[in-house]
């Protein structure tokens, strides 16, 4: 049965949120930065008498990330390969001197990686860009060149710094995931060492036998720090962005089919963010905008990507997987 994308016509844009709780337990690690730790902050509220309130909150995993999260659920590591329904779907593949073989489905910069960017055979698509410098530049035709080599460069846009400053195209889809009135628990450990449990300090180095704690012996306390709070994975579709570019319905379709897939197959397997970071759903997904689009399954989705993606066939490279060779500058 064919997906109805009507009540998306008119609609600017699709959001859509999604209530998450650990699979066990209560508590969960955020994402972390070296120099900043958690990423926390202050938000407003509405609180159940319906009053502004400001409570604790954190970002549980960035924007950056979760766009790497959304393609990595479209590729089989097994396969080496996309998902079997999105079998058909352009990217480029790029090989190191080393064979060693990466591409731009697995690329955390996609198009701009320079395993890809750096090969004679990118000319090819660069010229496809039509980048000229000191002249306007058309994102059309940025826009149709993604479509024909890797539509996920669309999907979570790209910046082709390597071909020139404006070569850039902001997120369709966009996500993240927060906490809010979040609350620390504190916890720590040791590890172990079961042969030279003891340590040393600055200037005791005789005391120990095979090495020092920072060389990895010894016992080695460490603290902790996980959160308890409420968390929602919040999903942006920029439809009015799509519409910007020109494509046809199907092409518009597809794209708008891609999304939603990488959206629902990321909450059904990919909500393990870290060890100490395995969510799951709670309740149904809440699209928010428009309030009359429901967001098709899974199965659904998968049932329609293949003819999708065939009605655009015409307007994608053959063979669908461009190979480059990695040249190293």
């Amino acid at each position: 049965m064919s997906i109805d994308l009507s009540t998306l016509a008119e609609a600017p844009r699709v959001l859509i949120e999604v209530p998450l709780k650990p699979v066990q337990g209560t508590r969960f690690q955020p994402t972390g930065f070296p120099d900043l730790g958690a990423a926390t902050f202050k938000s407003v509220q509405t609180n159940g008498e319906n009053q502004a309130i400001e409570v604790d909150s954190l970002i549980v995993e960035s924007a950056q990330s979760m766009a790497n999260r959304l393609e990595n659920v479209c590729w089989n590591e097994g396969a080496e390969d996309l998902e079997e329904p999105l079998q058909g779907l352009p990217y480029v593949r790029s090989t190191l001197p080393d064979g060693t073989i990466t591409n731009s489905i697995l690329e955390s910069h996609r198009l701009n990686s320079p395993y890809i960017a750096n090969s004679k055979e990118f000319e090819k698509i660069k010229e496809e860009i039509g980048f000229v410098k000191d002249q306007p530049f058309n994102r059309r035709k940025l826009a149709a060149a993604l479509l024909k080599y890797d539509p996920s460069s669309l999907v979570h846009g790209v910046f082709l710094e390597k071909v020139g400053g404006v070569v850039r195209l902001p997120r369709m889809l966009s996500s993240f995931i927060e906490a809010h009135d979040i609350k620390v628990a504190t916890s720590g450990g040791v590890k172990f060492d079961r042969v030279q449990p003891v340590s040393t300090e600055k200037g005791e180095e005789e005391k120990v036998k095979y090495g020092k704690a920072k060389e990895g012996f010894g016992n080695v306390p460490f603290h902790r720090d996980e959160y308890t709070g409420q968390i929602t994975a919040y999903f942006n579709l920029d439809l009015t962005l799509l519409r910007g570019y020109g494509f046809n319905e199907a092409a518009n379709r597809l794209l708008i089919l891609y999304s939603l897939y990488k959206i629902q197959k990321f909450l059904q397997e990919g909500l393990r963010l870290r060890t100490a970071c395995d969510l799951t759903t709670v309740g149904d997904v809440q699209v928010t905008q428009p309030e009359a689009f429901e967001l098709p399954s899974l199965e659904k989705l998968k049932e329609a990507l293949p003819e999708s993606i065939a009605a655009v066939a015409d307007q994608f490279v053959t063979p669908a997987v461009t190979d480059l060779q990695y040249q190293k500058k």
